[in-house]
């Protein structure tokens, strides 16, 4: 007989207690049942996801490849140079800690309500994790395996690239499905200060119309996307690293 898996057991009692939580307070508008956000996602799948899901993966696979790019330059300067670590570090930690809402006046008086703004707001977001996840990855070396490679008269670029990748590659997948969501949070969060489509941006003008449900819609359809995205990311992480599982 084939078991049930917890975690499907527990997202079902989850959405279940949240059924019944709705139905018994009986107030749409500040929490819709599951059932009413489905049926408005239905009810309104062609604006969702011909109009606004499209504004918001644009928005998302540009941040994407932004954060990418400048997690790994920042992490791979920081590893290969103490004084660079020392200078950027409490830069990186220092961008963390100011409020998104604060900045994004300041992104749209610089480049409006285009879609740049809401780029820069995603990037600012998810490239943390990248940039610390694989500087840790980098770092998660043994001296006495350096002093090996040193011993074979390899460089340091040779040391970095047969033995620092290859031992970071792991944080670096973890990075990635830290990072997905992240992205796709802050593209909403960007569309939401400001835009004329997008996830958020439909979020937000349901909201002003007292739908609960409209507001919901798209906060499940990122969450239904960025959790598909990083299960693709683990089946990817899986056969490249395959020799973890034996």
């Amino acid at each position: 007989m084939k078991k049930f898996n917890p975690g499907t057991i527990s997202v079902l009692l989850f959405f279940i207690c949240w059924e019944i939580l709705g139905r018994v307070l009986n107030k749409g508008y500040i929490l819709p049942t599951p059932i009413n956000i489905i049926i408005k996602i239905w009810t309104l799948k062609e604006s969702l996801f011909l109009t606004h899901l499209p504004a918001t993966l644009g928005i998302a696979v540009i941040a994407s490849i932004l954060t990418l790019i400048l997690g790994v330059i920042l992490a791979i300067s920081m590893d290969f140079n103490k004084i660079v670590y020392e200078a950027i570090y409490p830069l990186i930690v220092a961008s963390q800690t100011i409020p998104i809402t604060a900045l994004a006046p300041i992104f749209i008086l610089w480049f409006g309500y285009s879609i740049w703004s809401k780029v820069i707001v995603s990037v600012i977001i998810s490239f943390f994790p990248i940039t610390i996840t694989i500087y840790n990855g980098l770092q998660n070396v043994e001296q006495d395996e350096i002093n090996y490679f040193k011993s074979l008269k390899a460089s340091k670029v040779q040391i970095f690239l047969k033995l620092k990748i290859p031992r970071a590659l792991p944080n670096f997948f973890s990075a990635l499905k830290m990072s997905v969501p992240l992205v796709l949070i802050g593209s909403a969060i960007g569309e939401w200060l400001g835009a004329s489509s997008g996830l958020g941006y439909f979020s937000k003008r349901m909201m002003s119309q007292l739908d609960g449900a409209g507001v919901f819609a798209p906060i499940v359809i990122i969450s239904i996307l960025a959790i598909s995205l990083v299960r693709t990311i683990n089946l990817i992480e899986n056969k490249i690293l395959h020799w973890r599982n034996k």
